[in-house]
């Protein structure tokens, strides 16, 4: 089963229409909660009144910060410091708004549509104040007390200064990546039931860190974590954006315990695009230091990242990213980043597939493309005279990254170039491109690699576990977002006790079902979950073949599995099923020694993530008319190490992509002068469709398995985002013969119409 491109297990209910999203449940007598959202960027809250809005028939309840003043702030998740504890987002607005959408109040009432019309009836009176847009400006006011400099933060490894003082060239460039998100097909939603019998409080519709949100959920309302059940349904779309503690997901658990009622909330795309997470935002100035041949001795970057009007779960997991990631596959023995996290009248930031590396990746790799053309020397030689040797791993930066020390763990990086360059016919597609822009054409190739991060730690847990009928139920308290975790660890688990899949059932996400659990993010459920299933199947073969042996009085040594039953080798007649095994094991049988039950629980701990990588490679042509590209040609090279399911592998890439094409070409949160959000719909927040994308050429590869897990496996899901800003725009600085021209993303028809003319001029 392990490597196998079986169909997702996750879709037969989906494509029969039987999905279960949180909007799909619905609970008797249940309430329906609408926020009401600052209409200003930036003010302080004269009054808030409430009286129409309770008068309307089928009005249960309207709070704002007044009935909910017990409440904390919305703790760290990630990533947390002392700095920036006062920057963290209340539930309702207190005193001032800070960002356009901010929650200011909610409303409670028998109908959706009831809520509705209530909530625009609230009268929110601000005085408003100049709100702050620039985060690389001038510090602003916070609160009175504090400034808009929520972090700050140094990392160096080797002698920096040293290495400049003696560099033969020096280059300096500055970048910027625009703000965007992942914008799931399902907004956010939530529905919480108080149950009085149990004294239990539980929420519906939890998705990717269903533990951490219990437990928060649980100190922030004064609950025993025992007493608070979340439950995952089916998620459309996770992205990072999904899944994490937010303000409306507080409110909806804070009224089912007050009000006595389930309390439902489901949000619209409007309150999607200016109130969950943007991501993105940051802002680079780069001194890289090199020889003659174009070698990396030293590297100093400053950046600022605009978190927004508050600091979210997150913390200052994006900018340690990016500053953690930065130096990619390149050895770069001199290197020093500077991160602020500054905040700015906005929507709150927080992660995105690939955060701080999609941003960190097109800073980088638009350097050496600058090393290259400063140089003279082909940017293909410039990386490969820079990457670090597979002789060198594992090879440690020096630096950390969400706790844990930057340790490659493997890599084969020059055999990737070499790979890719061989694929594309990288002479030729070059010799071919110059000949068709003296032609008059304005086509160009873009290089990008990168190194990912994934298999955060510190733990993942699974139970196995087989009835007498011989069906498996693997449980683990790790979640999904979508990405096919049933799959993966149905295979897994199948393939280790030979079993068909139809034979496994995978639960996830249920913090009643598992003692602990970490969620889906950080590339982290196939590494840390896959490992544990593998890890407790094991277990659980290793106890059936010796139960086995008792119960056909045979050594274990001559025993084997296959096809769900044990039996002995080369007489297979002699053999008893697995669910007889399990059937065997009730609490007073002679076999149980220990607990009853053909079932185990395994858990993987780590203290190093494992690191992945590759090569984008693009081709595009502009049209200076319109100021649109077309993907002409697009290869997407990674190494994961292994592969449980290359096929699901694939449509991680295929999905990553589209939404890098996005933040290159198409999306971006604009806001004008005095706070407004510009993209508020689908008619302003621009995204790639069908027919903005290429076919793939995919080419996946498992030259270099981590050592650092049994399955050799690391983690697939944002290898296909991290590189393509870099690759687009580098392949439209070559289409316009005019190196670093493209430094900022995206690069939407407006501004590749502008480089269009400043080419012709």
């Amino acid at each position: 089963m392990i490597g196998e491109s079986v169909l997702r297990l996750e879709d037969r209910p989906l494509l029969r229409g039987e999905g279960r999203f949180v909007a799909d449940i619905d609970l008797p007598h249940q309430l329906h909660m609408r926020i009401v959202r600052s209409h200003a960027a930036h003010g302080v809250i004269e009054s808030v009144d409430a009286a129409e809005a309770l008068a309307v028939p089928g009005v249960a309840a309207v709070w704002t910060d007044a009935e909910v003043a017990g409440v904390p702030p919305i703790d760290f998740r990630q990533v947390g410091a002392d700095q920036m504890v006062p920057y963290r987002q209340p539930i309702l607005a207190q005193d001032r708004v800070r960002y356009v959408g901010e929650p200011v109040a909610a409303v409670f009432a028998t109908d959706p549509y009831v809520a509705e019309d209530a909530a625009e009836v609230v009268v929110v009176e601000v005085s408003e104040l100049p709100p702050l847009l620039d985060p690389c400006g001038p510090l602003g006011d916070f609160d009175g007390r504090l400034d808009t400099e929520a972090y700050l933060f140094t990392e160096q490894t080797g002698d920096v200064d040293a290495a400049f003082d003696r560099a033969e060239h020096v280059f300096t460039a500055g970048f910027s990546v625009g703000r965007h998100t992942g914008v799931p097909l399902e907004c956010r939603g939530a529905l919480a039931v108080h149950h009085r019998t149990t004294q239990t409080l539980e929420f519906l519709g939890a998705a990717k860190v269903p533990f951490q949100n219990r437990d928060a959920l649980a100190k922030m309302l004064g609950l025993p974590p025992s007493r608070v059940v979340l439950r995952e349904a089916h998620v459309g779309g996770g992205f990072g954006v999904r899944g994490e503690l937010y303000p409306e997901d507080v409110l909806v658990a804070l009224a089912a315990l007050r009000l006595g009622r389930p309390v439902k909330w489901i949000e619209d795309r409007q309150e999607h695009l200016v109130a969950a997470n943007h991501s993105r935002d940051q802002h680079y100035r780069v001194r890289v230091a090199t020889g003659a041949s174009g070698v990396v001795e030293g590297l100093e970057v400053e950046f600022v990242s605009d978190q927004g009007a508050y600091v979210r779960t997150h913390g200052a997991t994006v900018a340690t990213l990016a500053a953690a990631m930065l130096p990619g596959p390149y050895r770069i023995p001199n290197y020093r980043v500077t991160g602020r996290v500054r905040l700015s009248n906005k929507t709150p930031a927080g992660t995105y597939r690939a955060p701080g590396r999609y941003e960190s990746t097109f800073v980088r790799e638009r350097t050496l493309d600058a090393v290259a053309a400063g140089l003279g020397v082909d940017r293909a030689e410039v990386r490969r005279r820079n990457l670090i040797g597979s002789t060198e791993m594992p090879f440690e930066r020096g630096i950390g990254a969400l706790g844990t020390p930057v340790v490659y763990d493997s890599g084969q990086y020059e055999m990737m170039l070499d790979r890719v360059m061989d694929h594309i016919d990288y002479g030729a597609l070059t010799a071919s491109l110059a000949e068709r822009r003296a032609a008059g054409e304005l086509v160009g190739l873009g290089l990008g690699f990168f190194v990912e991060k994934s298999g955060l730690g510190p733990f993942a847990g699974s139970r196995v576990e087989v009835d007498p009928e011989g069906c498996v139920t693997v449980t683990t308290g790790e979640a999904s977002v979508g990405q096919g975790f049933e799959t993966v660890m149905a295979q897994i688990c199948a393939e280790t006790l030979a079993v068909g899949l139809d034979r496994v059932s995978v639960i996830h996400g249920q913090t009643d079902q598992m003692s602990y659990g970490m969620g889906a993010f950080a590339s982290r459920a196939t590494v840390m979950a896959g490992t544990a299933t593998h890890t407790a199947s094991v277990a659980l073969r290793r106890r059936a073949i010796e139960v086995a042996a008792e119960m056909l009085e045979a050594s274990p040594d001559d025993l084997e599995l296959v096809d769900g039953a044990v039996r002995v080798v080369g007489s297979p007649a002699q053999a008893v099923s697995l669910g007889a095994i399990a059937s065997a094991l009730g609490p007073a049988s002679p076999y149980v020694h220990s607990r009853p039950g053909l079932v185990t629980e395994e858990w993987y701990t780590t203290s190093h993530m494992n690191y992945p990588y590759g090569l984008h490679a693009g081709v595009v042509a502009l049209d200076p008319d319109t100021g649109s590209v077309e993907i002409e040609r697009y290869v997407i090279a990674y190494d994961i190490g292994r592969a449980i399911n290359p096929m699901l592998v694939e449509g991680q890439i295929v999905g990553g992509a589209a939404q890098g094409f996005g933040g290159a070409l198409f999306e971006d949160f604009s806001y004008d002068d005095i706070g407004q959000p510009q993209a508020t719909s689908f008619m302003d927040y621009l995204m790639p469709t069908a027919a903005e994308m290429p076919e793939l050429e995919i080419l996946l590869s498992e030259d270099a398995p981590s050592p650092l897990n049994p399955l050799g496996v690391k983690g697939a899901g944002e290898g296909g985002t991290n590189a393509c800003g870099a690759v687009i725009a580098a392949a439209v600085d070559d289409a316009l013969g005019r190196p670093g021209a493209a430094t900022s993303l995206p690069l939407t028809p407006e501004r590749l119409h502008t480089l269009c003319r400043r080419h012709a001029g």
